[in-house]
């Protein structure tokens, strides 16, 4: 459910402005409207959100440093420079150790260029340049390298260039080798090599201490990353007031869940702000704050990926939960999958952050869901239960909903389909009355009195022909009440569409008659084509179902082939785990789309969800700054 939340208008004197906002974060309860056209982003607050981005990755590169054993120190300073200083260390530690490592990549790549040329001595050169005798380093391509070159010697070749020594007096002529002149470093490869390795032992040290030094102060990082996202906020709180009486007073507008004004006030009268409070209007943009008991809880994930909805409207959450377990079982259909999931995410649960899990609990709801799926269908690992001779099924296997066991009494119909239309129509027509709820609650009564003829009109004709087209006879008496149902919502339906219309009678009449007709079109269409979808129950469990089978005789068939003992088990057992394995990945997928399928197409359509709303986000102090 929807928190019920009371709007406040805030009135305050501009040298206490910034006094008060401090001591309404500290209650920590309003969420602060924003005006319609957005904050106005001042310099201050650009360079703080800039702050915050390198302070952000900061943290990720600190955490990258830390390894599962690891466990960060306790925080050791609430001083916001302090903190800063130490991200700046922070970062020149790491840009040191990147500025060894492009050295080193350097060196390495100069290392590979001098190795042709073997181990010399750069100072004998340099003597015999001083005598006058020219030594140069040149290459050139394989195929023009000639061996007669005067005073050449060659030193390598790697089968597409040729590097060799030119040896020549000073005073030479110039020659008119076809070559190019070699750029040689101040050392041979070995020195090269051995910087490369002094340079490693200092980057593998630099970053021994920097991990030493994020397990030391990432809780520091963390915490001063929750200062700058209070000074954020405060800023955006400043940004959002609205200045009056040239400037003097500060006017500021905010909602506040019902169950948190006895705090605020409390400190509205303690600090002496004049104030308003009143229930919020239909236009309002309200925050959205949830409620739900700790089953439907767990479904909220799922809702928040359409979007909240408005605070007019009636929370979706806990009417979708139970028909989203029951699509993601009938979907994924194997007992046998169900009960993986029941157990991985039992297991998981105690392993994992307290933050985490709702979404494991939520999975052991799926796959409970997928195991009950499983046991009423007759569906096990692929194995169709109603079908094996196994003694301790014999008395049960005629009940599960199989093709075998009903398809003849459902006139030819498969029992999962059935269940599947079934199923759908129920969903639908609930849709039907949240949505008449929705209206009630919204516009008043007289505005769902046709939404809910639509509903028992519906539900009196499904009885009145429905019945007694399946065997079962209805009572005089019982068949007259429901004619008149049928009658009295046609009526409504007819005249009573648009109540706002009668205000001009003969239009307005009219008006309705034209509204019911483009209703019952739409309803016509809509609802068959609805309930159809929800076919897809049926079709995704039993492909499931098909592929397991099929993987299962794969599996018996290649592994009966293997005439060595012990192997043939082997082989089987491989089949079945790579094929079950591909066929439990792949139904996963289809039993979370579809359902989502359902609940945010059909569902969503006929219960009216406009959706839209905003998440609370209430005015309060993250960090432990003082």
């Amino acid at each position: 459910m929807i928190s019920k939340m009371t709007k406040y208008d805030f009135l305050v004197f501009h040298a206490e402005y910034e006094d008060f906002l401090r001591k309404l974060r500290d209650v920590g309860v309003l969420h602060v409207t924003q005006p319609d056209e957005g904050i106005k982003e001042t310099d201050e607050l650009i360079n703080k959100m800039q702050l915050k981005s390198a302070v952000s990755r900061t943290i990720e590169h600190a955490k990258a440093l830390l390894g599962k054993e690891d466990k960060e120190a306790a925080r050791s300073t609430n001083d916001f420079d302090e903190a800063i200083a130490l991200i700046n260390d922070f970062d020149n530690k790491e840009a040191e150790i990147n500025r060894i490592k492009n050295e080193i990549s350097s060196l390495r790549s100069l290392s590979a260029q001098m190795s042709v040329w073997g181990v010399f001595s750069p100072e004998r050169i340099a003597e015999l340049e001083e005598n006058g005798v020219k030594v140069e380093f040149r290459s050139c391509p394989i195929a023009r390298f000639n061996p007669e070159w005067k005073g050449s010697f060659e030193i390598f070749n790697n089968g597409a260039t040729t590097f060799f020594v030119k040896v020549s007096s000073e005073s030479a002529p110039a020659d008119d080798m076809e070559s190019d002149t070699f750029q040689m470093a101040d050392c041979d490869y070995k020195h090269i090599d051995a910087e490369i390795s002094a340079m490693e032992n200092e980057q593998a040290r630099l970053e021994n201490e920097l991990k030493n030094f994020a397990i030391a102060n990432l809780a520091n990082f963390n915490e001063v990353l929750l200062q700058i996202d209070d000074r954020i906020n405060f800023d955006n709180v400043l940004l959002s007031t609205t200045h009056a009486a040239e400037d003097s007073v500060m006017l500021l507008e905010g909602y506040c869940p019902d169950e948190c004004i006895d705090a605020l006030n409390e400190m509205l009268e303690k600090e002496g702000v004049y104030y308003e409070s009143h229930n919020p209007a239909l236009t309002d943009n309200v925050p959205i704050k949830l409620k739900n008991n700790s089953y439907s809880r767990l479904f909220e994930p799922i809702m928040r990926l359409y979007s909240l909805p408005n605070y007019s409207e009636l929370d979706p959450t806990p009417f979708i939960a139970p028909f989203f377990m029951l699509f993601f079982g009938l979907c994924l259909g194997d007992g046998g999958y169900g009960l993986i999931i029941l157990i991985l995410c039992a297991i998981l649960k105690r392993k994992v952050a307290a933050d985490k899990r709702d979404l494991l609990s939520l999975g052991e709801w799926l796959g409970a869901a997928t195991l009950f799926a499983g046991i009423l269908t007759g569906s096990f690992f692929g194995v169709s239960l109603d079908s094996v001779t196994w003694p301790w099924l014999a008395n049960i296997k005629h009940y599960f909903l199989t093709d075998a066991n009903y398809k003849a009494q459902l006139g030819g119909y498969s029992p999962m389909m059935v269940l599947a239309v079934v199923i759908g129509l129920v969903q639908i027509f609930f849709g039907m009355a949240i949505n008449s709820a929705k209206i009630i609650k919204q516009h008043g009564v007289k505005y769902a009195l046709a939404p809910i003829a639509w509903i028992t009109g519906l539900l009196g004709t499904a009885a009145c022909f429905g019945l007694p087209a399946l065997g079962i006879d209805i009572p005089v008496g019982v068949n007259y009440f429901f004619y008149a149902l049928i009658g009295l919502s046609v009526l409504l339906i007819l005249l009573y569409n648009s109540p706002d219309s009668y205000s001009n009678p003969v239009g307005g009449f009219f008006k309705n008659i034209g509204s019911a007709l483009w209703s019952t079109y739409n309803m016509a269409t809509g609802l068959l084509g609805d309930t159809l979808s929800y076919i897809r129950l049926f079709a995704l469990g039993l492909t499931g179902s098909i592929l397991g089978s099929v993987f299962n005789q794969l599996a018996f068939q290649f592994g009966g082939m293997v005439p060595v003992p012990g192997l043939n088990w082997l082989v089987i057992l491989l089949i079945l785990l790579f094929g079950h394995s591909l066929n439990f990945g792949l139904n996963m997928i289809g039993a979370f789309v579809h359902p989502l399928r359902l609940t945010f197409v059909e569902y969503y359509k006929n219960s009216g969800f406009e959706g839209g709303g905003q998440a609370y986000n209430p005015f309060q102090k993250l960090s432990a700054e003082k």
